[in-house]
Order: C-alpha cells, then sequence, then structure tokens
C-alpha cells in the first residue's frame, strides 16, 4: 500500500467513513500483532528494567512487612538486569546490566534471590527474599544477646522490629545450623564477622577455611575447595590465599526469632540483588479462598504504605 493510498484512505475517513472498517482481515490481525508485541515489549522492559511486584510469603518481616502485603520494587536503583533466559521460552539471552543509581545501604528493605543453603553451591530452585540490609562489604557484624551491632555500635532498630521469643539463647548453647559451619553461635549470640569485599585478599587455614569454603564454591560455581590434613586445594591446587570475587552483604529480617537469614545461610552477593522495596500497594489475608472473603479482609491502612 502506497502512501498516497494511506492518503486517500484517511480523507475518506475524514469524511465520515471508517477507516478500519476498509482494512481487510489480514491488515487487522497484522495491526492486532503488532500492538500486542508492542505492548509485551513494554511491559517486559518495566518488569525487567523499572518496577516490580513482589507479595509477602512468610512472616520473617513483621511488623514491618505482613504476610499478604503486595509490594512494589524499585529495581533500577541497584542496576537492573535482564534474566538469562527469555520468559516462557527457555532460550538463553545476552545479560544486559544498566549502571545503578547508587549501591545498596544499611537499612535497605531488599528483594533479592536466595543464594542457596549454607552448604550448597547453588540453591536448588531460584527463589526471591525480603530482609533488611543489615552489613555492606567490610562491616564487622555481631550480635549480643539478640541486639545487633554494626562496626561495634548498635543498629538500627526498625519501627516493626519483633522479638517472638523472649528466651536468649546464652554464648555457650551453640546452634549447628548457624553460618559459618563449626562455629560455636547462635542466632542470638553471633559472630563477630566480617562481611567480605570484592579485591579483598584472605589468608587461609585449616581453622577458617569453613568461613569462605561456601563463598569459593559459589563464586567458582562447583566443589572447588578440599581439605587434606591441614593443607587447603582449590580445584586441585595447593592455596594459602583467595581473592574475593564479589561485593557481599548481610541481610536479617526484622521480625528476628522467626527469620531464616544470613545468620543461617550466609552473605548474598551484589549480584544476586533485584531491587529496593518502597511501598505497600495492596493487603489482604491470603489465606482465604473465597474472592469475596479476602475482599472483606482488605489492610486499606496499609494501602500505599511507604516502606521503612
Amino acid at each position: 500500500m502506497s502512501l498516497s493510498d494511506d492518503l486517500e484512505k484517511y480523507e475518506e475517513a475524514e469524511a465520515g467513513e471508517d477507516y478500519s472498517e476498509n482494512r481487510s482481515p489480514a491488515e487487522k490481525i497484522r495491526m492486532f500483532s503488532r500492538a500486542l508485541f508492542y505492548a509485551v515489549l513494554a511491559a517486559f522492559i518495566l518488569k525487567t528494567f523499572v518496577v516490580e511486584a513482589f507479595r509477602i510469603p512468610t512472616g520473617s518481616m513483621e511488623k514491618t512487612l505482613l504476610v499478604g502485603d503486595f509490594l512494589l520494587v524499585n529495581k533500577f536503583i541497584y542496576g537492573a538486569s535482564t534474566p538469562g533466559l527469555l520468559p516462557l521460552t527457555g532460550w538463553k539471552i545476552p545479560q544486559l546490566t544498566l549502571p545503578a543509581l547508587r549501591e545498596p545501604e544499611r537499612k535497605d528493605v531488599v528483594v533479592f534471590e536466595y543464594p542457596g543453603d549454607r552448604d550448597e553451591v547453588r540453591a536448588s530452585e531460584k527463589v526471591n527474599y525480603i530482609k533488611r540490609c543489615i552489613g555492606i562489604p567490610g562491616d564487622t557484624i555481631r550480635i549480643i544477646n539478640k541486639v545487633v551491632f554494626v562496626n561495634h555500635k548498635e543498629f538500627f532498630r526498625p519501627p516493626g522490629l519483633q522479638y517472638v521469643n523472649s528466651h536468649v539463647k546464652p554464648p555457650e548453647e551453640a546452634e549447628y545450623r548457624i553460618f559459618p559451619k563449626g562455629v560455636a553461635w547462635n542466632e542470638d549470640n553471633y559472630g563477630p564477622v566480617v562481611v567480605p569485599r570484592k579485591g579483598q585478599v584472605v589468608s587461609l587455614n585449616y581453622q577458617n577455611i569453613e568461613l569462605w569454603r561456601t563463598i569459593i564454591n559459589r563464586e567458582l560455581d562447583s566443589e572447588a575447595v578440599s581439605v587434606e590434613g591441614r593443607n587447603i586445594f582449590i580445584l586441585g591446587k595447593p592455596a594459602k590465599s583467595y581473592t574475593v570475587k564479589k561485593d557481599y552483604y548481610f541481610m536479617m529480617g526484622d521480625n528476628r526469632d522467626d527469620s531464616a537469614d544470613s545468620r543461617f545461610w550466609g552473605f548474598v552477593p551484589r549480584d544476586k540483588f533485584i531491587g529496593k522495596a518502597f511501598m505497600v500497594y495492596w493487603s489482604w489475608d491470603p489465606s482465604r479462598t473465597n474472592i469475596l472473603d479476602m475482599l472483606a479482609t482488605v489492610k486499606w491502612d496499609r494501602v500505599a504504605r511507604v516502606i521503612h
């Protein structure tokens, strides 16, 4: 179809005739397909690089965030990345990362990809977590009788901070699930531990290798570390030191006694960050199955609440 034909049809439409009715079925299908493609592309770009919705599945952030809260997550603030796979296809695509507006900071409420259990090289399934950033690269973290200290100063107490267990585990009561493996710590008396930073050169020995084993294995994406007597090997070669390849962060839930967090499974690498949660846009009781019952449980006082 030429430009003159388009102009002629436009003039006919201006004269009172419906331009769309003059299109053939094939033209209408092409127009609809093109509009649908651009709509999907726009939604993909917004979801990938700008903002994404997230639902709170557990009570680890109560009372700051409640089960049934629906959040908006700012993805471009930390520099959003394209997924490694094209959605719905499984096809690998080149990864593009936008520049970050700023780096994650202490107090940020962050959505991130779960790095895996304490001794896992990688998580068994891809799942997103939400926690508060307690420590940034280079920080010293310590917990004394449930109170968190960062760089030897008491950490900010969020308005929604909650303890559901009045009992404090004494320092000598070691918890076998605690990260790193083999330390005599528990969730109420923990550390001190220093959050790793990119470029940090660490000396390795048989006494501290469990602190670094999971980090090294994950960075090399294999069971790279082995110990024979007092000798450390990385990928089969003797190693007395290791250079950390990524920045890491220490994450905790505001519901301190009911949160599986960095105390149990370790540090979160920078490249696992998805975005900063900034607003609750909807909230109701997800345990109800009937839509009318769910509507009756809407928490209107939480709608449009800014997250601190």
